[in-house]
This record gives structure tokens, C-alpha cells and sequence, in this order.
């Protein structure tokens, strides 16, 4: 919508897919900036527009409207490079398109069907089970296909989910790393300074650079940890298969 574009509140709620009742109430809340008033009419413009749509994906995820008028209060104004922000604090990591998949197409790749091995894959947020025909979406088509490869190599597929849940433990680790890292040199900088409207843009900027580092890192220090493991462990091994092989001797 052009920034020069006005709407009355009919037209507001059409727009916006919200009552004129709850437009009204959002106001009386302080939720939303009061319309330019000429001629008895008041007229609305596309700073509202980009604030009704924050504050619905923000009850959409669970926060109420005490919290949501407290974040809007702290913008001052800036409701449409909040809503951006947001946004970026919600989307995935990585770029990757999820995929529908059957339980008889699980059941061959991973050789069971064990209702409680699909139990543990849903706590774990990689499988979200879409109906009771059988249809599962993998939030991570390539996670998937590492455990399918895992089970093809003769692991067990109770393993290969112990592995994961493992996994995601020191994951849930190193995040929290990079999480804590942006809150104490980006996010409270920017809190403490009032978080000045003009510098949203950039937090949010911050966020998404964040994002490439992140997964880069991560790949970049398990590469290297893997390459030493690897030598250290298959190294013994071979140590005591040579021991082994002497002693028969």
C-alpha cells in the first residue's frame, strides 16, 4: 500500500481482515495510534495497517495484548520494521522446503513402524503427523535422509534416533551460545539506548547475518572435531586389531 494512501475504518478492516469493533477496541487499548481526523472522518494509513498485522502474528504466537501494547510502546511508531523483526526472529535457520512422506514410506526407509520410535521423532520436532491417513511432514527432508542413510549402514533405527535426541541436546547448546551472544552484544546495546526507531532495521539486520555465521561456524568446528575423533578412535581400534593379530602369532 502507498504511504500516502488513507483509509477509513471500513475500509481499514477490509483491508486488514479485522472487525471495525476490534479496530475500535485496539485503539481504546493503546494498541493502535489514533486515525488523522478531517471533516469528521478519520482516516488511517499504512503505518496501521503494518501494526494490526504485528499485533495478529504476535497473538498468532502466543504473546497477550498487555506484552504486545509494551513492544509497540518500545517502537515508537515503527510498527512496520517490528513486524520485519519478528518475522526474522521466527524464520528457520536454514531454507529448506519440508516433505510429505507416507508411513509405509518411512516404514522402508527406516525398517519399522514402531509407533513409539514415531512418538519420539515427533517430540523431537522432526516429524509433525498431518492426518490419521498416515501422513507425516519432515520438518528436515535432509535430517531425514542422514537417518535413512544411518539405518542403510546396518545402525538400528532406535540408534540412529538415540543419536539424534544426542544431538540435539549439544545443539540446544551451541544455540544458546549464538543466541546469548546477539542479546548481549546487539540486543540490550539496543535496549538500553531506548531502542531507537531508526535502528530496528539494523538489529534486524543483525539477526539475519547472524543466521549464514551460525550454521557456518557450527559445520566449520564439528568438521574438524569429526577429522580428529575420527583419527583418534579408528586409530586405537587399528591399534588393538595389529595387537590382536601379533598375539595370534
Amino acid at each position: 500500500m502507498a504511504d500516502e494512501e488513507q483509509l477509513t475504518i471500513d475500509q481499514l478492516a477490509q483491508r486488514t481482515g479485522m472487525t471495525v469493533r476490534n479496530i475500535r477496541a485496539h485503539q481504546a487499548r493503546g494498541l493502535l495510534p489514533p486515525p488523522e481526523v478531517r471533516a469528521r472522518t478519520g482516516y488511517y494509513n499504512a503505518d496501521h495497517v503494518a501494526r494490526i498485522e504485528l499485533i495478529r502474528e504476535l497473538q498468532g504466537d502466543g504473546y497477550n495484548l498487555d506484552l504486545i501494547r509494551k513492544l509497540l510502546e518500545g517502537a515508537a511508531g515503527q510498527s512496520g520494521a517490528v513486524l520485519h523483526f519478528t518475522r526474522t526472529l521466527r524464520a528457520p535457520f536454514v531454507e529448506e522446503e519440508p516433505r510429505i512422506v507416507t508411513l509405509a514410506e518411512l516404514g522402508e526407509r527406516f525398517q519399522s513402524t514402531d509407533p513409539k520410535l514415531l512418538e519420539k521423532a515427533m517430540s523431537l520436532g522432526v516429524l509433525r503427523q498431518l492426518d490419521d491417513a498416515g501422513s507425516f511432514e519432515e520438518i528436515s527432508p535432509l535430517l531425514a535422509s542422514a537417518g535413512g542413510e544411518l539405518v542403510a549402514l546396518g545402525i538400528p533405527a532406535e540408534q540412529a534416533l538415540e543419536l539424534l535426541v544426542r544431538m540435539r541436546r549439544h545443539a540446544d547448546s551451541v544455540a544458546k551460545v549464538f543466541a546469548q551472544l546477539f542479546i548481549q552484544s546487539v540486543w540490550q546495546p539496543f535496549a538500553e539506548d531506548g531502542a531507537p526507531e531508526e535502528h530496528w532495521t539494523e538489529v534486524a539486520a543483525a539477526l539475519e547475518r547472524l543466521r549464514p555465521l551460525a550454521s557456518q561456524s557450527l559445520l566449520a568446528t564439528f568438521q574438524i572435531a569429526m577429522t580428529e575423533v575420527v583419527e583418534r578412535e579408528l586409530g586405537r581400534e587399528l591399534e588393538r586389531l595389529t595387537s590382536k593379530g601379533k598375539r595370534k602369532r
